[in-house]
């Protein structure tokens, strides 16, 4: 977003109690226009809620909730430019595809013609053409879907939201539906709020990603911000896997950009990414991902960053071995691609691994 852009979607300073129970604490962002924002966290996180608060179905404590330019936190949800596809689709049973898509746009007792070409338009969008005489019942979960979301499209509202609208569908429709989704998404360019309990759902179909834990907001950021750079522990084991290695800065190169942390098993060379308030003495923790850890027989020439261990499992997955590593008292995740062409390594095995310079360091202190 540029810095003269207004935001499509402002949530400013927004509080949900129920009684005594702070649900959200002061939730403060921005949403640009044509953005898709995930809102992704544990269960009980407040992502729901304040999905809800913004399309109007529960009320705000406290706060703004301002929808290009206009602050709509007392406006009744038919009142707002937006439109919500329920974890349940919320379809009406008793009446066909067309009708189903058309409902809103009769409401507002727009003409007949106008209404059949705008259903035409959207079954057209959501690829059902042929299929607006069905009724609900006689068509699958995926296609409900699309149902859903072609009849919260249809008014045209300036925000879409999608509360876990994929979690009722089988895992390979998941994903079929998940693409479907963010490419209807970019064809029309309509902001959009997407709710997940599911951190690779979120990884994959994001333009940016807003991580909440206990009411409040961790971090926001692009998918490889949230994964490559996490700003404390919750975010960096919430989505994927990783290895927590512990460490202290023991010095800075200003020339080369470069610091020095010694570990239990050997002392590491990191190139200095986001870590610009570490400093020489700092207790670290190293975010290391599976997948960036390389994999050297025991006789192996030295390389830099070079640890030694020794394989204690190891599943074969396909297109990947996962390989547990014992190194010294703590073990060690690896996943290797493309085993076939890879060295195989064996339970027991004593092997060497290298840990790349590009490794996120966190404060200690920001281990919560």
């Amino acid at each position: 977003m540029g810095d003269n852009e207004t935001p499509m979607l402002e949530l400013v300073d927004v509080h949900k109690s129920f009684g005594d129970v702070d649900v959200l604490k002061g939730i403060s962002a921005s949403i640009s226009k044509g953005e898709l924002l995930t809102f992704v966290g544990p269960s009980g996180c407040g992502k729901t809620t304040l999905l809800r608060i913004i399309g109007g179905f529960t009320s705000i404590t406290s706060g703004k909730i301002i929808l290009d330019g206009e602050d709509i936190a007392a406006l009744p949800p038919n009142m707002r430019d937006t439109k919500m596809v329920f974890q349940s689709y919320a379809l009406f049973p008793h009446m066909n595809v067309r009708k189903n898509i058309g409902f809103g746009l009769k409401l507002q007792k727009m003409p007949q013609k106008k209404i059949d070409d705008r259903v035409d338009e959207l079954l057209a969008l959501v690829h059902m053409e042929g299929l607006g005489d069905r009724r609900i019942e006689r068509i699958s979960g995926g296609q409900q879907q699309r149902v859903a979301l072609a009849r919260s499209l249809a008014l045209e509202p300036k925000v879409l939201l999608l509360d876990e609208p994929l979690s009722n569908l089988d895992a390979n429709l998941r994903v079929v539906m998940r693409d479907e989704i963010r490419n209807i998404q970019e064809r029309i360019g309509i902001t959009t709020i997407f709710v997940t309990h599911d951190q690779y759902e979120a990884m994959s179909i994001s333009d940016r990603i807003l991580v909440l834990h206990d009411g409040v907001i961790q971090q926001i950021g692009s998918p490889s911000d949230i994964y490559e750079t996490p700003e404390n522990m919750f975010i960096a084991e919430f989505v994927g896997y990783v290895n927590f290695l512990e460490g202290k800065i023991e010095s800075f190169d200003q020339d080369s950009g470069v610091f020095r942390v010694s570990t239990e098993y050997g002392d590491l060379s990191l190139n200095r990414g986001n870590e610009q308030n570490l400093e020489k003495g700092d207790d670290v923790f190293l975010v290391i991902r599976p997948e960036t850890v390389t994999l050297f027989p025991s006789d192996a020439e030295d390389l830099p960053n070079m640890l030694t261990g020794k394989i204690r499992h190891s599943m074969y997955a396909g297109n990947l071995v996962k390989y547990t590593i014992r190194c010294g008292d703590r073990e060690i995740l690896i996943d290797q691609y493309n085993p076939k062409d890879s060295i195989k390594f064996r339970s027991g095995d004593t092997i060497k691994f290298t840990i790349p310079r590009t490794v996120h360091a966190l404060p200690k202190k920001a281990e919560n």
